[in-house]
């Protein structure tokens, strides 16, 4: 009943309104989404709840999912028509790592928004390693504060073990990115293989997201990366310390994807656009006015049926702070990010970034010449579906023109060298060069043998 009147009030808006005049000739209006409970999944939840998809004539059922593989086959497969994913999940799928598909993303669904937990015990032994100013930790930390921690462990016999929510999730990369930068090994991945432990100084493991602070406070793993609010919630809970958020540790990178399988994308073009206006209107709410509906998006987030943590938890991040330690709360106004910086555009350098990782870590077994990455990042990344549903939103008077980047090649500028924690630059147009540029990982030519990198 709730959507009939919902679709009612919102047809009789659309005829008084000349700025929304005309409605895609959608070829499948009923649909349903995956998601994962996580806070990043809000631009779903928000177009669902301000009635942005049925203002497109769909009629949207949003599905919260056990765990980011029954996910992306329930997309492979059709009983989900879209999801919130991961963004290496697409590109992962489409090169056939792990279940082969082609999967397509044409909204990228924010920045930033994770962080990287350890336990309190393991904090007790990192401070010692961390400077202070005014009696607080400095920030960024590095993980070379945990790389004494971790020969200690190693000395006594004891693995050391940390937690991440799916072999190409952001989480993983990011984690791993972490602990190379201060100088641990996170591991490879080979085709014989796959957990990617092989010569690892830290253990990683798979965890799903909600499950990561109950883990963690049983002593299975000693920290985690995670989205939010599952960071916030270790703080809430006493038992956990976040050292750094991966807006400290790539400044504005890219995090969730909205991913659609290409048959359903071919099949479905219109619906495709239409999902995508409706997506990128909510983005433009969740951001608009410096965050002002921030407080709202939080009570719709709290709810059972999306995220279902307490108000206070999530709110700890999605209003414009972070708090590290209780009572450490700090500003970081671009900790979640849903359409400021171009966040929504599915920028080509985006995928290929996670590409670079998976190779980094052999999930791509052999090198691969700059074209191919390339042309990967084109199959999977269909900004040209993005640019479409713009045009419709700014000429429905529902966008501003100067919010998009018509003009974009695809491929953002250079990241700079300072926005990252290793001081290393990154350029998607040579991902070769910036592979070869990082010091721990594999590198051109290089292939992993049994327990040995060769090459």
């Amino acid at each position: 009943m709730k959507t009939v009147l919902k679709w009612a009030l919102t047809t009789t808006a659309l005829i008084a309104s000349p700025a929304m005049a005309e409605m895609l000739d959608v070829e499948k209006d009923e649909l349903k989404f995956g998601f994962i409970k996580l806070t990043d999944m809000a631009p779903l939840a928000v177009a669902y709840e301000k009635g942005y998809f049925e203002d497109e004539g769909l009629f949207v059922t949003l599905e919260a999912q056990a765990n980011w593989k029954v996910l992306l086959d329930g997309v492979i497969s059709g009983t989900l028509d879209g999801a919130h994913m991961l963004a290496g999940q697409p590109l992962a799928a489409t090169i056939g790592y792990g279940t082969e598909a082609h999967i397509i993303t044409p909204f990228s669904m924010d920045l930033n928004g994770n962080a990287i937990t350890v336990s309190n015990e393991i904090w007790e032994q990192m401070k010692e390693f961390v400077p202070e100013e005014n009696g607080k930790p400095v920030h960024p930390i590095s993980a070379s504060a945990l790389k004494p921690v971790v020969e200690k462990y190693k000395d006594q016999g004891k693995p050391f073990n940390m937690g991440m929510v799916f072999p190409v999730s952001t989480h993983n990369y990011e984690l791993r990115y972490w602990l190379a930068a201060g100088g641990l090994q996170p591991g490879f991945y080979s085709p014989a293989d796959v957990s990617g432990q092989i010569g690892a100084d830290v253990l990683l493991s798979v965890t799903p997201p909600p499950q990561m602070p109950a883990t963690m406070e049983a002593g299975t793993i000693y920290g985690y990366c995670v989205g939010e609010p599952w960071n916030q919630a270790a703080v809430f809970k006493g038992i956990g310390v976040p050292v750094i958020t991966d807006y400290e540790l790539w400044k504005n990178n890219p995090e969730k994807v909205f991913g659609m399988s290409a048959a359903f994308q071919q099949e479905n073009p219109n619906t495709a656009i239409a999902v995508t206006k409706a997506l990128i209107r909510a983005a433009i709410w969740l951001d608009e006015n410096d965050n002002a509906n921030r407080e709202e998006a939080v009570e719709i987030l709290a709810r059972s049926e999306y995220v279902g943590a307490d108000y206070e938890v999530i709110a700890n991040s999605m209003t414009g702070t972070f708090e590290y330690e209780k009572g450490d709360k700090r500003e970081v106004p671009d900790f979640n990010v849903f359409f400021r910086y171009n966040a929504t555009y599915p920028y080509y350098s985006d995928a290929v970034w996670y590409l670079t990782q998976m190779r980094r870590w052999g999930q791509i077994a052999e090198a691969k010449p700059d074209s191919w990455y390339d042309e990967i990042a084109k199959s999977v990344y269909k900004p040209e579906i993005y640019l479409e549903a713009a045009r419709h939103l700014v000429d429905e008077g529902l966008a501003n023109e100067e919010d998009f980047p018509w003009d974009t090649d695809g491929y953002k500028a250079p990241t700079p060298a300072g926005d990252i924690i290793d001081g290393i630059a990154y350029d998607g147009k040579t991902p070769n060069a910036y592979i070869d540029s990082l010091p721990i990982g594999l590198k051109s030519g290089q292939i992993v043998e049994g327990n040995e990198v060769k090459g």
